[in-house]
């Protein structure tokens, strides 16, 4: 997939409605974080340590593509406009931080977007591979596949005692970090969701909305905070499986609702779909809180006029950097923006339309 493409694509193939739990989890990501020995890290290197970091896992990722069975599209962040690097934000490819377009820095994404490899951040080397639903053990065994490939390849800084070395000390050990993607409007609406908020610290888990998206969307990020002192198998199966009870938690959540205030939420959804079909102007949050309410009503069966497969199109191409992108003008109004996202979304619900 040509960068051109990558930025124009409309979906995600590790978010939306595939997997295991996809009715909560939407998907499932692990990075893992890498340095090179006897190279200072990032942000302590000049730039011609930088420039040696680069070539060197330039050299060392040349056949990356043949052995994942996929080609990958490298990308030199310096290279690309403010625009561009926001789009690749939005769909989750890239951090802030790395988008910061540093010398140097550069990406190599898989043709499926699920796997990228992140080089010259706050470490050398960043490996994220991303599933659809509850798939951590699969993410895994992805990036400790490009990992092995380079460790192939390269010494890699590591010690007998602490493990992996890394720029935060919180990465120490396995570098590894895991995290989901939830969408919990149940416990959103039964005011259960600051429960889960506030006793994750003492499962060793973070519970928060988002970033980027908004409390709106209900959708919450779980993700592991401590990587020293287990094995890469006891973390991945420890957030595995509080993913796992956060989902049955919001799915009793949700059967609750069908009892109690079930016409309001039904009214809810059904007032969400008729907006998000006849708009002539929406903002982005707008469309997230819309767009969560009309997922719900597929989910619980209330709305069978579309599929499922709509919501992660929606919520990619709904964003204010990508239809900048797509219309080519990054000086758009607020104004202009709302009306070319409704146009958009009442596109996207047609498409999606069943039979019948």
């Amino acid at each position: 997939m040509a960068v051109d493409a990558l930025l124009q694509s409309s979906r995600l193939s590790w978010f939306g409605t595939e997997g295991k739990d996809s009715d909560v989890v939407l998907s499932s990501r692990v990075r893992l974080a890498r340095n090179l020995v006897g190279v200072p890290f990032p942000g302590r290197a000049d730039l011609r340590q930088l420039a040696e970091i680069a070539q060197q896992l330039d050299d060392s990722l040349v056949d990356i593509g043949t052995e994942l069975g996929q080609p990958f599209d490298r990308i030199e962040l310096d290279q690309l406009s403010a625009l561009e690097r926001e789009v690749l934000i939005e769909k989750r490819l890239i951090s802030e931080k790395f988008a910061e377009a540093q010398p140097y820095r550069m990406a190599y994404i898989s043709a499926d977007t699920r796997v990228s490899i992140l080089v010259n951040e706050d470490d050398h080397l960043h490996i994220q591979s991303m599933t659809p639903g509850l798939s951590l053990t699969q993410a895994f065994e992805t990036a400790s596949r490009v990992d092995d490939y380079i460790e192939a390849r390269l010494d890699l800084a590591f010690d007998e005692t602490m493990g992996y070395l890394t720029a935060y000390p919180t990465n120490l050990g396995t570098g590894l970090r895991a995290s989901a993607i939830l969408h919990l409007p149940g416990l959103v609406y039964t005011r259960n969701i600051e429960n889960i908020v506030n006793t994750s610290p003492q499962l060793g888990l973070a519970v928060h909305p988002l970033e980027g998206i908004g409390e709106g969307a209900h959708l919450y990020k779980v993700s592991n905070q401590l990587t020293l002192g287990y094995s890469e198998a006891e973390m991945i199966e420890n957030i595995q499986t509080a993913v796992g009870e956060i989902a049955a938690h919001e799915r009793r959540a949700r059967k609750a609702l069908s009892y109690l205030g079930k016409e309001g939420v039904e009214d809810g959804v059904w007032r969400s779909f008729g907006i998000l079909s006849y708009a002539r102007s929406l903002t982005e949050q707008e469309l997230f809180a819309l767009v969560s309410r009309v997922r719900y009503g597929i989910d619980r069966g209330m709305v069978e006029e579309i599929s499922p497969d709509c919501y992660a199109e929606l919520i990619v191409a709904g964003r204010d950097s990508y239809l900048k992108y797509m219309v080519e003008n990054e000086n758009l109004s607020a104004g202009e923006i709302s009306g070319i996202r409704a146009s958009r979304v009442r596109a996207i619900l047609h498409k999606y339309r069943t039979q019948g």
